[in-house]
């Protein structure tokens, strides 16, 4: 029994579903005697790449007037700008994003209610600081306290929900620390549900950019309290200390902080098309200094740089020659999906490829990575991902594969010559 060979080119499936944009395999002709060596596939934009334009000039970022700061894309993950980024530092009221994500996530386990009632104790009633003019000896519903916390930045409702939640507050800051590790916050260490000075409490600007970006991708019903403006509670409105709110329509989160140790501190997150940028400033010396540094990188990275997403997750982007199988062929895509960063203008000049083993041998899972995808710009590397299989295949049987064997070893050693 003879297998036919595969047909090398053809257009590839599923490539830049929001752009539309297809890329075409180049036809390369494989001799028998490269048998056995790698194979690399090219795929080439609609316009050559040789006639592509000159490599990127990108101005440089900013000078930004914090102790530490940050900016980062939310979908790819691309850091743009950073400075002292992992320096660990007083957070300020930027604790309250970890207090109302372990909020939201014991909502979502079931473990309290959005209406619960949660009685104010005195610790909460006499915690000094931003309030939210809670009384003792009083209830008040969960989601009011929660709007609380995140518009009103109230250091009594911090407390009142940590109690609610964990007993306690120092109880509370044990969860906190488990989420830390959880979301892979390695700078960072929490002893209060507020962020009130302590000389064990402390993070970093790349540790909230992670908290934050989780926030947004994994809980996106509660981050969108944090682009309300004002909240009242007990016929007193309070707006919210983000004034990027109002200056940048575009910024929909995330949240301020200010003490004399940490300084004026600011996360922010910004919308603009598909492309989302977080940036965080940390150590600034006034409310209007925060504000001012974050629009100069949120603005630097959506002027330079630019986000596409290329890939979908399951899509079969090659067909590809199999031996030693049930069937001939295998599919073979992405498991997540692709976006990169890039200077801005520079789409075209993407180049992507695929390398493969000469012999994909069965049996292997759905899931199984068998050869890699890379994404160049003017031959650096932007991006790599694995290509997996999209389909369990099984091992053919014994005569079929006898048949593989013959024919591998005899191609093999009549090329050897």
């Amino acid at each position: 029994m003879g297998r036919a060979r595969p047909n090398r080119g053809g257009k590839l499936p599923g490539l830049n579903f929001r752009m539309r944009k297809q890329l075409l395999f180049d036809r390369i002709s494989i001799s028998a005697s490269r048998l056995f060596g790698p194979l690399l596939l090219s795929l080439a934009g609609v316009q050559a790449f040789a006639e592509s334009s000159q490599a990127p000039i990108i101005p440089p970022p900013p000078s930004v007037a914090a102790s530490s700061y940050l900016l980062i894309d939310a979908d790819t993950r691309e850091v743009l700008v950073e400075h002292n980024a992992r320096e660990t530092l007083p957070p300020a009221s930027l604790t309250k994003i970890m207090t109302g994500y372990i909020a939201t996530v014991e909502l979502e386990a079931g473990r309290i209610s959005i209406d619960d009632q949660v009685p104010i104790s005195v610790k909460a009633w006499k915690t000094p600081g931003s309030r939210m003019f809670i009384r003792e000896g009083t209830t008040v519903p969960l989601h009011d306290l929660l709007n609380g916390i995140i518009i009103q930045s109230g250091n009594d409702a911090s407390i009142a929900v940590a109690e609610h939640i964990a007993g306690s507050e120092t109880a509370f800051a044990d969860m906190m620390n488990q989420q830390a590790a959880l979301l892979g916050m390695t700078d960072s260490h929490f002893v209060n549900a507020t962020g009130l000075p302590d000389d064990d409490h402390w993070t970093s600007a790349w540790d909230l950019a992670k908290l934050t970006i989780s926030l947004i991708k994994d809980h996106p019903e509660h981050y969108a309290i944090y682009s309300e403006k004002s909240f009242t509670f007990n016929d007193i409105e309070q707006p919210n200390r983000n004034r990027l709110l109002w200056r940048d329509k575009t910024v929909d989160g995330v949240k301020t902080g200010h003490t004399s140790a940490a300084g004026f501190c600011l996360v922010a997150s910004a919308l603009r098309g598909d492309m989302r940028l977080i940036s965080v400033v940390m150590g600034t010396d006034s409310e209007e200094a925060r504000m001012r540094e974050s629009q100069k990188l949120l603005s630097y990275g959506f002027r330079y740089f630019e986000t596409q997403q290329l890939y979908e997750a399951a899509v079969p982007l090659k067909t590809a020659e199999l031996w030693y199988g049930a069937q001939d062929t295998v599919e073979l895509g992405v498991a997540d999906n692709v976006a990169v960063t890039i200077p801005r203008g520079h789409y075209d000049d993407l180049q992507a490829e695929m390398v493969l083993p000469k012999v994909i041998e069965a049996p292997f899972e759905s899931g199984a990575e068998l050869g890699e995808l890379r994404l160049m710009l003017y031959d650096e590397l932007v991006y790599s991902a694995p290509l997996v299989a999209l389909d369990t295949v099984e091992e053919s049987g014994f005569f079929s594969r006898l048949w593989d064997a013959a024919y591998l070893f005899f191609v093999g050693f009549i090329s050897s010559d």
